[in-house]
């Protein structure tokens, strides 16, 4: 098989380890080219235009909550967005519940952050534990799938239970710590999956070891129309709404709120930090700080020579660390590093191999986009 030449873009810092990417004569790739298209207005939205926006959607959050016990939902992992999200939400006069889902997984300091978070703040907070025994036998029918998107189980849990706290509490927003900022890149389609694949985490589920989905709250396409077009509850990227610094928003929570930061984005759960800093780059030859970094570039907050710089060395703060986190990831799992160097040594099957809902979500998506809009909006 031919394989291409390694190139790297002259201004961000995607490469060609993303199968999909293509670069201009200048050496400028899809990839930042299509953020700064479809983010034009966004990054170049004026202050005043910027707090006007905000005013009016923060008026019909609040109008649309009056009498109710909140007036949104925000999803809550530990990390600096969502905190900031939470934040930034009180602050403006809003009502939120915060939403977190426990996969078994969190790090001591993520739960701190958030005990932290929601005790300095006042708000209520609502945790969704999914059984460790059945998430353990869920994750082992993905490794032995040989999937590339293991986080698609932590994922589709997390936007279920989010989008059934909003529906329980009759809540229309759910505000994200999703941004443009930091993360807007497009995730390359070979280094992750549909989200709001149920049929894929079935299918996955029954085939290896017919695992029982009881705790595990699987949300698909039909559900998310149900919330998202029927219902108009709306998943909303907060942050969007400001002029958002991530290492600003750092200094505020550790100031603040006894925050306490991480090495590398979503790495306040112990196994999405050895997912993405470990399994990832080992078995699929994918280093999601690509991305990342590449966010922070194009959005003025990172130079290309400090990214490039973080990418010399491995995603791990040490290689102490990483040993140490495989070290409890074998325990947790019941593996042998024998059992983990086979699972490595595997080749990757994609996941259209399985059962998937994906051909269903393009097509009722394409459907929705072309019809006309009063269908939609009544």
């Amino acid at each position: 098989m031919i394989t291409k030449p390694n190139q790297i873009c002259l201004r961000c810092v995607m490469d060609t380890s993303a199968k999909d990417i293509h670069f201009d004569k200048n050496g400028i790739c899809n990839y930042c080219s299509d953020l700064l298209a479809s983010s034009h207005r966004l990054f170049s939205i004026t202050p005043t235009e910027r707090e006007s926006e905000l005013a009016k959607f923060v008026a019909k959050v609040i109008k649309e909550g009056r009498g109710k016990r909140y007036d949104c939902v925000i999803g809550v992992s530990g990390g600096v967005d969502s905190s900031w999200a939470l934040v930034k939400a009180l602050n403006l006069g809003l009502r939120p519940l915060a939403v977190h889902m426990d996969n078994g997984w969190n790090s001591e300091l993520s739960q701190n952050n958030i005990a932290n978070l929601v005790r300095g703040l006042g708000v209520d907070l609502y945790t969704h534990v999914i059984d460790w025994q059945e998430y353990r036998r869920l994750m082992q029918a993905f490794f032995d799938a040989n999937v590339v998107d293991v986080e698609l189980l932590y994922d589709n849990a997390m936007q279920a239970v989010n989008y059934r706290q909003a529906a329980a509490n009759d809540v229309n927003f759910i505000l994200s710590g999703m941004n443009t900022s930091s993360e807007g890149l497009r995730m390359p389609p070979d280094w992750s999956w549909f989200k709001y694949d149920r049929c894929n985490i079935k299918s996955i589920a029954y085939r290896f070891g017919r695992v029982k989905i009881n705790s595990f709250p699987a949300i698909g396409t039909l559900e998310r129309i149900w919330h998202e077009v029927i219902r108009k509850r709306r998943w909303i990227s907060f942050l969007d709404y400001f002029d958002y610094n991530k290492l600003e928003a750092m200094e505020y929570l550790q100031n603040n709120l006894g925050y306490k930061p991480y090495p590398y984005k979503h790495y306040e759960s112990i196994f999405t930090r050895f997912y993405q800093g470990y399994i990832l780059p080992t078995k699929f030859g994918v280093d999601k700080r690509r991305v990342h970094l590449s966010s922070l570039i194009i959005s003025g907050q990172l130079s290309r020579e400090n990214a490039l710089r973080n990418l010399e060395s491995i995603p791990y703060p040490s290689i102490e660390d990483l040993e140490e986190d495989k070290t409890y990831f074998l325990k947790k799992m019941g593996w042998t590093r024998l059992q983990l160097d086979e699972y490595l040594a595997r080749p990757a099957i994609p996941h259209s191999y399985y059962r998937s809902e994906r051909r269903l979500y393009d097509g009722l998506n394409n459907l929705y986009t072309r019809a006309p809009y009063f269908l939609w909006s009544k």
